[in-house]
């Protein structure tokens, strides 16, 4: 299986660097989308699968992948109907976003791109300070940079990356509606915000997407997010939708992590709860057996099945993973299927918790009242 992996991914980038930098620019012809299909995320058409480009600089081992093999990796996406690109300014800092402006080039009208503001990034330099920043002239700036970087003149959909806790969320939307005007800001939405603020927010500037981690392995978003989002006719984007790759099956209860891997903090993979939730991995291992699938796309389709209006964005930095995770909207699920998929993943408990503590503390946040 690792040599056939190995040949497709050395075959399809030896294919791609074939091609010459000037014929690079060429307008790329249309690809066909029938097998990844379109969804709406609100009223914005997007591939029903699309690509976070998060680790393309920098990998959860903290190893830093081959530049031109990750340009080749998001323009062979687009290539097999892939038009929803997901980045921010905190991937890299900025060093995620060039990597998508540059790859995009050739067919940026014909895709949908996102970057996410929020931490307190010196917008220029791309310097980490302490603390989250949406304040309004924050904002502003920082999209100014994200525009250079993603190549573009506008911004399809802005998300506020965590909410700040110093910030109303009118000002913050005031921010994002000015920007609108001006052309640089087409649509905006929250991430891993307060559902109090969500509906604010909605109040005062139409939310268009939530982007918030859920898969098999956390459901969280099932109690109240998704049922708002429904209400209120906004889309939602699960983020890390393969677990951080648990739930492809690449680690079981040998597995360790490197330093400053963040899976190491994230107690639902710690020695003590990994083989009680490793229960989860067999069970979509089970069902990739029978739906002659790979365990990723029987993920990604579990969540392709909740709601019509949910786009996953697994991220990837081999070939392979991406050709594979692209073809989770051509597995399907009777009715009677998904009623005993879900009852099976819902009685599996994951144990432990999403995120180390001082991060998964800035989820949930509630923006302060607009005095």
């Amino acid at each position: 299986m690792m040599n056939r992996r190995r040949t497709l991914i050395s075959g399809l980038v030896a294919a791609r660097f074939a091609v010459s930098a000037s014929a690079a620019q060429i307008s790329r012809p249309v690809p066909a989308t029938g097998a990844i299909g379109r969804r709406k995320l609100g009223s914005l058409e997007v591939s029903s699968v699309g690509l976070g480009v998060q680790n393309n600089s920098r990998k959860y081992e903290t190893t830093v992948p081959c530049r031109p093999e990750q340009i080749a990796l998001i323009q062979a996406a687009y290539d097999r109907g892939v038009t929803f690109f997901d980045t921010a300014e905190a991937y890299g800092p900025h060093e995620c976003e060039r990597i998508l402006g540059e790859a995009i080039q050739p067919f940026r009208n014909r895709v949908v791109i996102t970057s996410k503001f929020g931490w307190n990034i010196d917008p220029e330099t791309g310097q980490r300070r302490p603390g989250l920043n949406s304040k309004s002239d924050h904002v502003k700036r920082t999209v100014e940079g994200m525009l250079r970087r993603l190549r573009t003149d506008r911004i399809d959909l802005l998300y506020q990356h965590r909410v700040d806790p110093e910030v109303p969320i009118e000002d913050v939307a005031g921010a994002v509606k000015d920007l609108m005007g001006q052309g640089k800001v087409l649509h905006w939405g929250l991430s891993e915000m307060g559902l109090k603020t969500l509906r604010r927010a909605h109040a005062a500037l139409p939310v268009t997407a939530v982007q918030n981690e859920y898969s098999m392995l956390w459901r969280g978003p099932e109690q109240d997010v998704i049922p708002a989002c429904e209400e209120l006719g906004i889309g939602f984007v699960p983020w890390s939708p393969l677990g951080v790759q648990f739930l492809t099956g690449w680690i079981d209860a040998n597995t360790r992590f490197a330093p400053g891997d963040i899976r190491g903090g994230e107690s639902r993979f710690s020695p003590e709860n990994r083989p009680h939730n490793l229960q989860i991995v067999e069970l979509v291992k089970r069902w990739a057996e029978r739906k002659q699938a790979a365990p990723a796309q029987i993920a990604l389709a579990w969540l392709l099945a909740q709601k019509p209006w949910i786009v996953p964005i697994p991220g990837t930095t081999v070939m392979a993973h991406m050709l594979e995770n692209s073809g989770a909207a051509a597995v399907r699920f009777t009715s009677n299927e998904i009623s005993e998929l879900n009852s099976a993943v819902r009685a599996i408990e994951v144990r432990g918790e999403r995120l180390p503590a001082p991060v998964l503390a800035l989820s949930g946040v509630e923006a302060p009242p607009k005095s």
